[in-house]
């Protein structure tokens, strides 16, 4: 194999000197990685399905001479200690996205290992959320519309659990290079669309139907 050429790769000064980029880092945090762009276009999409659909929810309202339709609202119970519990699982997503950025590989390990039973506390509640709403997804357009807010925001929890657990597995089974790193610290970024979310969501599915 023929060595690499400096002046066809770009690394060739004018005065003919060869620029040694072999210390560069192979990955950023931030807005410097690719990442971080796409995880970025991504809320956004999903953010403006979420607005989509919390529009319909009041649209149909407004059409509506019950609301909810000959049902009783949903109970708040569980879907308050959801809340609670999403709210508190953002001090270890923020420990895990520090370690991450800081390359400390024990601490990465712990934290998510923390989040990723945070996540599995959400699910378990979420069921219970599911058999509080007091409708079917398919009784009326207030119970599809419902049902159609928490299995959105329900697959983000899945999806996230799902990234969080392989992220997690990663860090114990290596090799971590850096991109992992980055990896998870988007991963947190990501959870924190999933938390704020909810909250609007939160505020319609279970208030929209009491005022």
């Amino acid at each position: 194999m023929s060595a690499p050429d400096p002046k066809r790769d770009g690394r060739l000064l004018e005065d003919g000197r060869v620029l040694d980029i072999s210390t560069l880092p192979t990955f950023a945090f931030g807005q410097r990685s690719p990442m971080w762009w796409g995880t970025m276009g991504l809320m956004l999409i999903e953010g403006t399905v979420f607005a989509l659909t919390i529009m319909a929810y009041f649209y149909l309202r407004s059409h509506a001479s019950a609301w909810p339709m000959s049902r009783f609202p949903p109970d708040l119970v569980w879907g308050t200690i959801n809340t609670g519990v999403m709210l508190a699982s953002v001090i270890p997503n923020q420990f895990a996205k520090q370690a991450a950025e800081r390359l400390d590989l024990q601490k990465v390990r712990l934290w998510m290992v923390v989040c990723l039973l945070f996540s599995f506390v959400f699910l378990g509640v979420r069921v219970l959320e599911f058999t509080a709403l007091n409708t079917r997804w398919d009784s009326d357009a207030y119970g599809s519309v419902v049902w159609m807010l928490m299995a959105l925001h329900t697959t983000h929890l899945v999806t996230d659990a799902y990234d969080s657990a392989v992220l997690t597995t990663l860090t114990f089974t290596g090799p971590m290079e850096g991109k992992r790193f980055v990896d998870v610290s988007e991963n947190a970024a990501y959870w924190y669309f999933v938390v704020l979310s909810w909250l609007p969501i939160y505020a319609v599915v279970y208030w929209g139907a009491r005022f």
